[in-house]
């Protein structure tokens, strides 16, 4: 199932039922709700909702965005801070979007879990990725730095963990009672959870418990293969059995994320959704703004055309 993240052109709108008009007329049926939509122009998207003009797929946590945070910002509150109001917070908002996710009619909820907060700022991964950019990615110089970095996030991830795993099991109640499931996003950057040693453990955990998933994001995953951090056909081997959906966005080397698929990107599409995806699974294209309209209507038939090859 084809469906459009609203992140692409929230941020050029003041009325969520022109966001959901826009994203209409590249064809696209369904949109997630993603972070950053103020109250005000939700109510935009519920209206064109309630209108049958679009349908909500899925929500990307938080939505809406918390009233205190001015910016874009889904990672303003984090289920693994070290202040228990802020995990409070988090898990508040995330009920919110819960409920605003049974409003839409929508399926899944797209969760960031958290990150290891003694490694600030993502210092790690953007330390790796500008040795990559240079050339340095298969010197010695780089596996020892890599290697440093790493050791020091196994030491310090299973406080943070275990946080992120406490969040979940509040929150599977709720996301039954409102008949949607908890999407866990695997992320681009190390210092961020889970980790990719860890999310297969986590996912295990829950794998008897039908509303917790794994969100594949295609970019963010691809960002790590290329700082060889995982292989992103072995993973995405290993979590198949929990794989719900996924972020399409391509990957301009070795790190610009949030690109139009098959214009030059590092992500082997063709490859790899035959091998894992089926076409009932949500496949949501999440855009930067700075892609053109121009660039997602030239190769959308080329994606629809894939796409139609998948089993059911």
């Amino acid at each position: 199932m084809d469906v459009f993240s609203t992140c692409w052109n929230s941020s050029r709108h003041t009325d969520g039922g022109a966001i959901c008009d826009e994203i209409r007329e590249l064809g696209f049926e369904y949109i997630e709700a993603s972070h950053g939509l103020s109250v005000s122009k939700m109510t935009g998207i519920i209206k064109a909702v309630d209108e049958k003009r679009i349908r909500v797929a899925g929500v990307h946590n938080f939505c809406p965005s918390p009233i205190e945070v001015l910016a874009d910002a889904p990672d303003a509150y984090q289920f693994t801070s070290h202040r228990p109001e802020d995990r409070e917070r988090a898990l508040h908002l995330t009920r919110e979007t819960l409920l605003m996710a049974a409003r839409l009619e929508a399926k899944y909820v797209v969760l960031h879990m958290g990150s290891v907060a003694l490694m600030k700022g993502r210092r790690a991964t953007r330390e790796l990725e500008r040795m990559v950019r240079h050339g340095l990615r298969d010197t010695r110089e780089y596996a020892e730095q890599k290697g440093k970095w790493v050791r020091r996030r196994k030491q310090l991830g299973p406080l943070y963990l275990e946080r992120a795993r406490q969040a979940l099991y509040r929150l599977t109640e709720e996301a039954a009672k409102q008949g949607v499931v908890l999407a866990v996003e695997g992320r681009s950057h190390f210092e961020q959870m889970p980790g990719e040693w860890e999310i297969l453990p986590l996912m295990e955990e829950f794998r008897d418990n039908p509303n917790v998933v794994y969100w594949h994001d295609f970019g963010h995953i691809q960002r790590k293969h290329n700082l060889m951090m995982l292989n992103h056909e072995q993973y995405l081997q290993q979590l198949q059995p929990h794989l719900y959906g996924a972020h399409v966005n391509d990957v301009r080397w070795p790190s610009r994320d949030h690109r139009a698929p098959f214009l030059g990107g590092c992500v082997d599409f063709d490859s790899l959704l035959p091998r894992f995806f089926r076409r009932s699974m949500p496949l949501t294209w999440e855009l930067s703004p700075s892609i053109s309209r121009e660039e997602i209507l030239r190769v959308k038939e080329r994606w629809e055309a894939l796409t139609a090859t998948l089993p059911d």
